[in-house]
């Protein structure tokens, strides 16, 4: 099937919701590759904790999966420049771009453009909490809206964090947020994005995480923790859901039954705060995937990027 060479599309939602099977049979449809937008499945020697796809799951290009130590750090920056150029590879080579993830601020830095935030000037932060603290947020939030109303409007008076950083952004760069924000470009002014969210209701989301978290347990988590702490671990390597809960065990802080508990509750914790997050992004178009069935869902999508 055709598609619009200069398309990028987009496959996100909550944990265990099917995106891989999805991204995959899209890819087969479309002559698609894939890239995971998954901040945890870069590491190796975590395919229990991050769940990535092997070889054995597709014949389709897969990128971005299991290509880093997890003794190293990875970050939003690091994604979207990695990102960005195999985008421009597959548009080049006439394949059909399929990010596939659920790390919600990649998938935003890398369309909408990240915000080139300077560095802490701990020095000004403390004058302007001083302020704050005599004369109230309020007054602050003045000073702010006379520099950059725009960014005013978007933050409540009584935000001091934030309104503290936006004043130090125009403090250190000369410009305020919105000037900056205006600068910023994201692949949304190189290319046609689309973006596809998979949802379900709670008790199928939920369940599902349930049901991967025994599996993980059965594959033997605890043992790859195990291996994994003979390593220094990178303090993003640590975030992925599972090994803090496998170490508590292995500390003899709880029982084994604990520990899968604290996981499915943390991951569904997870999946809730993805799904805020996805669903104040007006541009998804959503698939109830416990009400469509798999087929009828990418022959939706296939005619949508048309």
């Amino acid at each position: 099937m055709p598609v619009n060479k200069k398309t990028v599309i987009f496959m996100v939602g909550p944990t265990a919701i099917g995106k891989t099977e999805f991204a995959l049979k899209l890819a087969r449809r479309v002559k698609g590759e894939i890239i995971s937008c998954d901040s945890m499945q870069v590491y190796k020697g975590m395919q229990i904790l991050n769940q990535a796809p092997t070889p054995a799951d597709t014949k389709e290009r897969y990128y971005l999966v299991k290509f880093l130590s997890p003794q190293k750090e990875f970050s939003v920056a690091a994604f979207i420049k990695k990102c960005s150029l195999l985008i421009d590879e597959l548009i080049k080579r006439k394949k059909v771009p399929i990010v596939a993830g659920g790390s919600g601020l990649y998938i935003k830095g890398l369309i909408d453009g990240l915000f080139p935030s300077p560095k802490a000037d701990i020095k000004f932060r403390k004058k302007m909490y001083g302020y704050a603290a005599r004369y109230g947020s309020a007054k602050l939030h003045g000073k702010l809206k006379k520099i950059d109303a725009h960014s005013a409007l978007s933050i409540h008076p009584n935000d001091t964090r934030r309104i503290v950083r936006a004043l130090e952004i125009r403090h250190s760069t000369g410009k305020t947020m919105t000037e900056l924000k205006k600068a910023t470009k994201g692949i949304r002014d190189k290319y046609d994005v689309k973006i596809f969210g998979f949802t379900a209701d709670r008790e199928k989301i939920y369940s599902n995480i349930n049901n991967r978290v025994d599996d993980m347990f059965a594959a033997g988590v605890i043992n790859e923790v195990k291996k994994l702490l003979k390593k220094r671990l990178s303090r993003t390597a640590k975030a992925v859901i599972g090994f803090k809960e496998s170490l508590g065990y292995l500390k003899g802080e709880y029982d084994l039954k604990t520990a899968k508990e604290l996981m499915k509750r943390n991951t569904r914790r997870f999946a809730k705060r993805q799904l805020t997050w996805f669903r104040a992004d007006n541009r998804i178009k959503w698939f109830d995937v416990g009400r469509m069935n798999n087929s009828g869902i990418i022959k939706s999508i296939a005619k949508e990027i048309k």
